[in-house]
């Protein structure tokens, strides 16, 4: 057996700088060689669990370095028979056009002809298979993606597959809560495992930086919906175990990996890594389980959203829209005072592109939009106490629980984004650019200010959204959200007598939306803002799907 039990997974990634996660064995020293560029850490321990972080400097700028991971001096990947080309550390490079993929909601099944029955190809090893040059000519150096963004449910915690459902009967008694979804840190480690073992998307993973946000089903579905939900979760005897395992799981798998060697710096709990020099392996359990139980309950004593600037070409800004939440009787925001105050300091202009990230679209389709601005009134007595009851069951059997049903956060987002597009908050960019994930159906949005604002976007501004990787929604709610896409969302405050606020926006989907298990692609080009959707394609072999392209949007620069 090798000692690299998962991994590596290329995460950040600046002009000279890396940063590689993985998972061993048993406690170990990790190298990671890329010519003249070493990196090394020993491994810390999480509820039996080993992993290393390893931070490799001195690589150039602009570059695709070949690279090998060691575990205690002896090479682990790649392996050495390996199908798949070299794995490689590409640096950034000043001024080079940005190039990202994004997209989210993937689920973890098999790859033959019953999962894909099921679930249809996965799209992120269709691109895998491409990148690889497996299933086409290759592709060029200069159309390597910089990175993958991931926008939420890498894991599915509550729709498990029968090899995690295996797994979990191997522990325990699936006839008792909670059932077979996820109970605690090591059915996570277990579920990453499998999410993350597929040979192809292995390799990707290794090969592509990659940045990632959580959305509810990476806890269970609906999470934070309400402070009902909240109320019901809290009540229940297995519900805090799966929070801290979640968001504990969440910090070692995922965040870590978000962050540059400077923030990671800032980090107390890594301050702790860093600094642990004893001869025996570092046990961060008890600290860690600490951490995510306070995270929980105090949202603000935690901040899991992220920041990354490619010099002054994009700001990528990515927002914990799911754990920040302000879920009171007297007031519902998608974001805590502290959390919005940080997005509000990086809403800025100067840079030639703003590009915000998070799991739940900002912009739905309108009638969509106002059904859940509608519900929030319903749900917060607004059209009278009687009908809140009603207004909460909607909401959880409706999943109405985006931006658009937290109207306080989105009012406040939706006035910076104008006041950045307009030109006060510095220069404006070229383009305000959302991306998203969550619905599973994937289209793009255009977006004006009130015309009652008085102010002139210099910048498009614009929602894309990329949903499912792997997970189709079912065709009996296809029609429903066609037909919500049709028309243009216009400002609401002469809605229900004010009690639901005029927007700040107004916008229509001129292009979508489309249903396939996508993998999108944004290019920021000399005169427009590149999108293409691409699916995987199969011809009577499920295991060798092929790269198609199933949508293509160009969104032109302001004059």
């Amino acid at each position: 057996m090798s000692p690299l039990r998962l991994g590596p997974l290329l995460r950040f990634v600046d002009e000279t700088s890396a940063t590689l996660w993985v998972e061993t064995e048993h406690a170990a020293s990790v190298t990671v060689r890329a010519a003249d560029a070493v990196g090394e850490a020993r491994t810390f321990a999480v509820h039996g669990h080993h992993y290393a972080l390893v931070e490799v400097d001195g690589l150039a700028p602009g570059t695709r370095t070949p690279y090998v991971v060691e575990v205690d001096g002896g090479r682990v990947w790649p392996p050495e028979d390996s199908p798949f080309p070299a794995p490689v550390i590409g640096t950034l490079e000043a001024g080079r056009p940005l190039r990202m993929l994004f997209g989210s909601c993937r689920v973890s099944v098999s790859h033959d002809r019953a999962g894909n029955d099921l679930h249809g190809v996965d799209a992120l090893r269709a691109y895998a298979l491409h990148l690889a040059g497996d299933t086409s000519a290759g592709v060029a150096d200069d159309e390597w993606p910089d990175l993958v963004l991931f926008l939420g449910d890498q894991v599915y915690a509550d729709d498990t597959s029968d090899e995690m459902k295996e797994f979990i009967e191997q522990r325990r008694d699936p006839e008792q809560a909670p059932w077979y979804e996820l109970q605690d840190y090591e059915e996570y480690a277990h579920l990453y495992r499998l999410a993350w073992s597929d040979p192809a998307n292995r390799w990707l993973l290794s090969t592509l930086p990659s940045a990632m946000i959580f959305d509810d089903h990476d806890i269970r579905d609906d999470w934070n919906t309400s402070a009902t939900w909240r109320a019901q979760m809290e009540a229940t005897d297995w519900w805090h175990d799966r929070v801290v395992g979640g968001l504990a799981s969440y910090w070692v798998h995922q965040h870590l990996g978000n962050l540059s060697p400077a923030e990671r710096a800032e980090d107390a709990l890594w301050q702790r890594v860093k600094a642990h020099d004893g001869p025996e392996e570092l046990d961060l359990s008890a600290e860690l389980d600490a951490l995510a139980e306070r995270a929980d309950q105090e949202p603000d004593s935690y901040r899991w959203s992220f920041c990354r600037d490619f010099d002054t070409q994009a700001r990528l800004v990515v927002i914990d829209s799911r754990a920040a939440r302000v879920l009171t009787s007297e007031l519902r925001c998608m974001l805590d005072d502290e959390e919005m105050a940080w997005l509000d300091e990086r809403m800025v202009g100067d840079v030639d592109h703003l590009i915000v990230g998070t799991s739940l679209p900002f912009l739905l389709a309108p009638a969509l939009h106002h059904v859940e601005a509608f519900s929030e009134a319903l749900a917060q007595g607004r059209l009278g106490r009687i009908f809140k009851p009603l207004g909460e069951r909607a909401r959880q059997a409706a999943d109405l629980e985006h931006w658009a049903a937290f109207q306080d956060g989105f009012q406040k987002v939706g006035r910076m984004v104008v006041e950045v597009a307009a030109g006060e908050r510095g220069r404006a960019p070229r383009t305000v650019t959302f991306l998203s994930g969550d619905v599973h159906h994937s289209y793009v949005a255009l977006a004006e200010p009130d015309p009652a604002s008085g102010r002139i976007a210099h910048s498009a501004i614009v929602q894309a959204v990329c949903s499912p990787i792997r997970n189709p929604l079912p065709r009996v709610m296809r029609a429903a959200t066609a037909l919500a896409a049709y028309g243009a969302a216009r400002p609401t405050g002469r809605l229900l007598g004010g009690r639901v606020p005029r927007s700040p926006l107004r916008w229509r989907l001129p292009h979508g939306p489309w249903y396939d298990n996508n993998l999108a692609v944004l290019e920021l080009r000399e005169s427009a803002l590149h999108l293409a959707w691409s699916r995987g394609g199969t011809d009577g072999e499920p295991d060798r799907p092929v790269l198609e392209q199933v949508a293509r949007v160009d969104v032109p620069f302001r004059s």
